[in-house]
């Protein structure tokens, strides 16, 4: 495999009422292909703007990102977000109301034909183990098939990269505890390669090949996590 994400030497500011604050320092991971990383750490010490600046909604003053070959951000160059093939998945589902589950996973495949849609539709609902919900509004669906309804609705566009913030923080225990174990198969299953910011350990460990630990805006390690193969 060859590295894929690579951040290098990240710094990332924002303007405060008289100075400018430093959120990301001399940040510096690599991601192979494939595989699922995470950034572990309290609230406020600068992961989630590791991944917004990933997607394109933060500016670096330093450093680069690269997805494979391509450089995203460097202090001099910044790629829209709507042209880095980068996915995210946020822990508020958003899911529209008033579109069933199958029109919230094409949501973002409204400019494909009708028919290649509807493959796409079916195929990523069926890879969530909700083949037979398309047809059901949000409301009518549990916290962990709406998660499943996002991350079909992530996946559906087939990103180079998916990002997951916090993605199980408003479900109840026992349901995070299964949906860790759920979502890292489906993704493992399509292939996908991912980056997960979460404050909970034991999800970070059921959930990732490599664990970064975040402290006030530094990665202090990024450490591969040994697993069983996969598929036994």
């Amino acid at each position: 495999m060859s590295s894929f994400l690579s951040l290098d030497g990240v710094r990332i500011t924002y303007r405060g009422a008289r100075e400018r604050h430093t959120a990301v320092d001399n940040f510096t991971l690599m991601l192979d292909a494939g595989r699922i990383g995470c950034l572990l750490g309290p609230s406020g010490c600068g992961k989630t703007t590791v991944l917004r600046a990933i997607a394109g909604f933060e500016p670096l003053r330093a450093g680069a990102i690269f997805l494979g070959e391509k450089l995203l951000s460097s202090a001099t160059v910044h790629v829209p977000p709507e042209q880095r093939r980068v996915g995210m998945m946020f822990q508020e589902y958003a899911l529209f109301p008033h579109l069933d589950a199958r029109e919230n996973v094409g949501f973002g495949l409204r400019r494909q034909p009708q028919a290649q849609r509807d493959a796409r539709v079916a195929e990523m609902l069926a890879l969530v183990g909700l083949a037979d919900a398309g047809g059901r509004y949000p409301h009518e669906l549990s916290g962990g098939q709406q998660q499943r309804v996002a991350l079909a609705r992530a996946l559906a566009p087939a990103p180079a990269l998916l990002l997951l913030d916090e993605p199980f923080s408003n479900l109840d225990s026992a349901t995070r505890e299964r949906l860790t174990a759920e979502v890292r198969d489906i993704l493992k299953a399509a292939g996908q390669t991912a980056l997960l910011v979460t404050h909970n350990e034991a999800e970070a460990r059921a959930m990732a090949d490599r664990i970064g630990v975040m402290h006030n805006g530094r990665l202090a390690h990024w450490n591969d996590i040994p697993r069983t193969p996969e598929g036994l």
